[in-house]
């Protein structure tokens, strides 16, 4: 059987997908390149925007179309927030909750053809359902992302999320200690810690994210262990100072933000105060001084006035953040957001989101610009070919994805750390070159 695999949305889709492509390669599948030669296709689906199911409709009208012949499976965050949408013909339907059943389905499939369509979403029930474990190594790149959290507990007014994935789970550490054995084994050399609320984990075993970090830490063969996006909350003194003690810990803090007015925090249900979140990031920087602080903004949030949206503004221009993700407010149905009066009209959110997103470019050609000069150790995760020219690529300690450019290192950088001197940058990204052929770590 041959199958492909479409993924929307977060690192934690990108991860389970991963998963979900080991477990069947396990059992025979092999990958298909279009969609016209595969046999089964899969869409694991988003349900954050109404614009991620519209284009996750689109995409099994568009497989429906293309191979009328092949099996179709739909699963993710929108059949299980919304178990009564018209999923578009798929022939099996799950959500986050009963990927077991659908793995199921699909070995059945390898021998007999099923004759009719079926669904399987289980609502998720309370914080003791228990966590998934899926495989989660992806064998073409060097750094693993590992997915230890699920659910969230927060009801932000705006999101679906809660709905999707239920409440916090936390991996136990006996299987995250399994887990970073089964990397390291593999050979790889970062780790990348990922969860719908990363920053919650433990909180329903006595554990936190610390612990996490510390535990793939010993392991003596991962270099490094980064941390994907976190909620301000649960990132408490203890936590960071034991997060700066790891020397193998990369000072990389994804921290979402939304809004820098505190009446919009307040709207949108967040648990803190511009003020709290900037003493947070003070607070980083202190213990971290060659950390990047970047962030996720929404403008255009119901209610948001222009004062509002200039505090906004301003907060991210005081923050100087590395890197911002700007998104206009998009209105979810089954959230309180949604319902909200003072919605804000599309041409105004796009127009705000539009200037914040040119405030924040200058403030990421500032942060790179600050790299010219230094050399940094970049973990190599291999070549790669644009405009005529042919470059290896990795990213440092704090995340900046770094273009290496070197005439005599044609074998043997992927998944070694090598100082690379800066000498330029560009839009989103820093250029240079080796300080020397020989890696601090060879791959």
């Amino acid at each position: 059987m041959k199958v492909k695999i479409f993924t929307f949305g977060c690192k934690v889709n990108q991860a389970e997908s991963s998963g979900l492509q080991q477990l069947l390669e396990a059992q025979g599948a092999a990958l298909a390149e279009r969609i016209e030669d595969a046999d089964l296709l899969i869409v694991n689906s988003c349900a954050v925007t109404d614009e991620s199911v519209r284009k996750a409709k689109q995409l099994l009208r568009s497989i429906k179309r293309k191979n009328p012949d092949a099996l179709l499976a739909l699963t993710g965050c929108w059949p299980q927030a919304f178990p009564d949408d018209d999923f578009c013909g798929a022939d099996y339907v799950t959500g986050t909750k009963d990927r077991a059943a659908m793995l199921e389905w699909i070995f059945a499939c390898m021998k007999n053809r099923p004759d009719t369509q079926e669904t399987c979403i289980t609502p998720y029930k309370s914080a003791s359902d228990e966590f998934s474990v899926l495989p989660c190594a992806d064998t073409t790149k060097t750094r693993a992302f590992l997915k230890i959290q699920d659910g969230c507990n927060q009801f932000c007014s705006y999101c679906i999320i809660p709905f999707s994935r239920g409440r916090c789970r936390s991996m136990p550490k006996e299987r995250l200690a399994q887990e970073v054995r089964n990397l390291a084994a593999q050979g790889f050399r970062e780790i990348v810690l990922t969860g719908i609320n990363l920053g919650f984990y433990g909180i329903d075993t006595g554990h936190d994210l610390a612990d996490a970090v510390e535990l793939c830490a010993a392991e003596s063969e991962i270099l490094r262990v980064r941390l994907g996006s976190l909620e301000p909350e649960r990132m408490t003194p203890d936590v960071l100072g034991r997060l700066a003690a790891c020397k193998k810990f990369c000072p990389q803090f994804h921290l979402s933000l939304q809004s820098g007015s505190d009446k919009i925090l307040k709207a949108m249900n967040r648990r803190y105060t511009a003020a709290e979140y900037a003493a947070l990031a003070e607070e980083i920087h202190r213990l971290f001084p060659n950390a990047a602080l970047t962030t996720d903004v929404i403008v255009g949030f119901p209610s948001e006035g222009e004062a509002e949206y200039q505090e906004t503004v301003e907060f991210v221009k005081k923050i100087g953040f590395a890197k911002v993700h700007v998104f206009p407010y998009s209105q979810r149905a089954g959230t309180k957001a949604a319902a909200m009066p003072d919605q804000i009209p599309q041409p105004v959110k796009m127009q705000r989101s539009a200037d914040l997103t040119r405030i924040a470019n200058d403030l990421r050609r500032a942060h790179l610009a600050g790299y010219v000069g230094q050399t940094l150790e970049v973990l190599v995760e291999g070549k790669k070919r644009q405009n005529a020219q042919t470059f290896f690529q990795g990213h440092t300690q704090d995340g900046t994805l770094v273009k290496i450019f070197s005439e005599n290192a044609e074998k043997g950088l992927r998944n070694s750390v090598v100082c690379v001197t800066i000498e330029s940058y560009e839009d989103d990204c820093c250029v240079g070159r080796p300080l020397r052929n020989q890696s601090i770590y060879g791959g």
